[in-house]
């Protein structure tokens, strides 16, 4: 049986600016953010309200994600959240106040002596559909956002003898850090990895294929029609008993996936790690949400 250890973590908002903006696919842009002033510690803690810098940013579950608030696409001001009583975030009233979840891709100190605390974020282009993509779409170097949490932490669990990856390009950053997760180990003891990601003609390959270091990885593109994460995961058969299976990307094609594994070969609940980032028709979905809500077990 797999156990996934969870931590819970300080929920606290962190007024970022943008550092840097790399483009790593036609539809992908990797954004690297930093403080958006000085921060000078406090022994005493943050506090409700107070702010907090990136250097106190822990996420080091591979699925570990902020909650990323954005300006008024009206006005381009940025109405900043804040930490209430109870330790929740309190939005400000009478505002446009707009969030969406994302994975974080990394974080780490840049810089030798001095090091500066980074974030790294991956974003999927689709347009102006959403308040998100647009955002990304024109960020430049010295834009602000605020990043809140991660609220707790789910590390990966002991004993993965295989690993299997189920994702699109939303899920790529999770995938990447499961994989870097479960190869952290001796050299000659590095658990197998298998990943099936979905993309759109937009995205590169050989990032994808980078991303994912040495994994096994099988790239179908979604103009070749639907259903074809089901139809790969069928050709693999049953998980072993020491396999963890992840699964991230839109909630509808996740479902089939998920009753292909569970009711079809037989997996165990504590196998496999599914969740939707996003469903077709849905604006922000929760990430927490069952991806078959007919089924949710």
């Amino acid at each position: 049986m797999f156990t996934r250890p969870r931590t819970p973590l300080d929920l606290v908002p962190r007024r970022v600016r943008v550092h840097a903006v790399r483009e790593t696919s036609v539809a992908l842009r990797r954004i690297t953010f930093r403080d958006a002033e000085p921060v000078v510690p406090d022994a005493a803690g943050p506090g409700p309200g107070a702010p907090a810098g990136l250097a106190g940013l822990r996420a080091p579950g591979p699925e570990d994600h902020v909650t990323i608030f954005f300006p008024d696409p009206a006005t381009g001001v940025l109405h900043a959240p804040t930490l209430s009583p109870d330790g929740g975030l309190q939005r400000p009233t009478g505002v446009v106040s707009i969030s969406r979840d994302f994975t974080v891709r990394a974080v780490r100190a840049a810089g030798g002596d001095d090091a500066v605390p980074e974030v790294d974020v991956d974003w999927v282009l689709h347009g102006d559909e959403g308040p998100a993509s647009a955002w990304a779409a024109r960020a430049q170097v010295g834009d602000e956002l605020v990043l809140a949490g991660p609220r707790g932490s789910t590390g990966v669990p002991d004993g993965i003898g295989r690993l299997t990856l189920v994702v699109d390009e939303t899920g790529l950053p999770a995938a990447a850090r499961w994989v870097a997760a479960v190869r952290g180990g001796p050299a000659g003891s590095r658990v197998p990895v298998t990943a099936i990601v979905e993309i759109g003609d937009d995205v590169d390959e050989a990032f994808v294929e980078d991303e994912l270091e040495d994994a096994d990885v099988e790239i179908l593109y979604r103009t070749d029609g639907p259903g074809q994460l089901v139809e790969a995961v069928r050709a693999l058969g049953a998980p072993a008993p020491d396999e963890y299976v992840v699964a991230v990307g839109e909630a509808t094609d996740l479902a089939a996936v998920r009753r292909r594994l569970r009711h079809v070969v037989g997996a165990r609940p504590d196998q496999l790690a599914i969740s939707g980032y996003w469903r077709r028709g849905v604006v922000n979905l929760d990430p927490d949400a069952p991806v078959d809500p007919t089924d949710p077990d």
